[in-house]
């Protein structure tokens, strides 16, 4: 199943990996890992159906002090000052460095208590999120519950959009001048990225560096604007674009060998694609993966992860910039874990 804007899709008809299938019919539910696996799942029934309440039992989740993170605080810090070298040597001007966090599910084997579809009934009640939604394909691997702030994809016939976000703050007041720098960097490889599959002279900024209010948190966000070439469609928007520049960095080539260098787990959904694409309308909205959840079945017990990371610029401090990835990922940590507060912080 999946359930996206209000919609609600069973009767899972095709899975395929060509993102050419998603120009031909029906209404798909779309994955793709940062990596570049992608996961494109065509239903047959799709309905109105609101984001059930919260059920009882249906979604056990890890205790809060069993959350790890792939680089702690020292070594995401220390990924930070090497970032900064980078960009002293001229090789990047921004480069995103993120972690995933992992916990063990409780109850193995008891589907019922680690039900994705739940834990996005929590986060609707606790974290709002206007990209929010589910995939559900356990026989390929997908299990995947976004609360997603951020556009990645938008198309409407041939027009297309983006909605890159960069600088993040408990408060606007928090918002430096690093973050503004930080978000125009990223608007102009969002704007070269459409311009590849875009008809020429299309691509606009209508909106840049809005404040926007989240749970917890304020976000700078841009929107970036074009109308797809006659001969472009799914493929070549994905080919132009992924993974999306909010979460890489620019210049986009240097920065993901930068990611390789000092990441040490895979990103999987967490920064990748996910959302829905009508071909019989051809409409579809993807959001970028962050405040992204998913389940992998492939350890023993089954272990829920998340990821989190910030933006690093010249301007970056280590410290303030491990306290952006712990402010994002706090609230949503304890929503899943069912504490409903703040954790302060992930095991070392």
């Amino acid at each position: 199943m999946a359930r996206f804007g209000g919609l609600l899709a069973t009767d899972l008809r095709d899975v395929t990996r060509d993102p050419e299938a998603l120009d031909s019919t029906g209404w798909w539910a779309v994955v793709a890992d940062f990596e570049g696996d992608l996961v494109c799942a065509r239903f047959g029934d799709v309905r109105p159906a609101p984001v059930p309440a919260a059920a009882p039992g249906r979604w056990r989740g890890p205790a809060p002090e069993d959350w790890t993170s792939s680089l702690d605080h020292a070594a995401y810090t220390a990924g930070v000052r090497r970032i900064r070298e980078h960009i002293a040597a001229g090789e990047v001007y921004q480069a995103n460095l993120c972690r995933v966090l992992s916990a063990p599910l409780p109850g193995a084997g008891e589907h019922a208590r680690s039900d994705i579809d739940a834990l996005t009934a929590l986060l609707a009640r606790g974290n709002p999120a206007p990209y929010a939604g589910t995939v559900r394909l356990p026989a390929h691997g997908v299990e995947v519950a976004t609360a997603s702030p951020e556009l990645y994809l938008r198309r409407t016939g041939r027009t297309v959009e983006s909605g890159p976000i960069k600088g993040t703050g408990r408060t606007a007041e928090d918002l430096l001048e690093k973050d503004h720098a930080e978000n125009v960097m990223i608007v102009d490889l969002v704007r070269n990225d459409l311009g590849r599959v875009c008809a020429t002279g299309t691509v606009t900024v209508p909106e840049l560096c809005a404040v926007e209010p989240h749970p917890g948190l304020v976000h700078l966000v841009s929107t970036v604007r074009g109308t797809l070439a006659e001969d472009e469609g799914w493929a070549g928007l994905f080919a132009a674009t992924f993974p999306p520049g909010s979460v890489t960095g620019a210049p986009k080539p240097s920065a993901m060998e930068i990611i390789r260098s000092l990441e040490t787990t895979p990103r999987g959904p967490y920064c990748g694609g996910i959302g829905w694409v009508d071909a019989d309308r051809g409409t579809g909205e993807l959001a970028v993966g962050i405040r992204t959840f998913w389940i992998d079945r492939t350890t023993t017990p089954a272990t829920l992860r998340f990821g989190t990371g910030a933006g690093i610029t010249w301007g970056s401090d280590p410290e303030r910039e491990w306290a952006e990835t712990e402010l994002k990922a706090g609230r949503l940590l304890a929503i899943a874990s069912g504490t409903h507060q703040s954790l302060g912080g992930t095991k070392r």
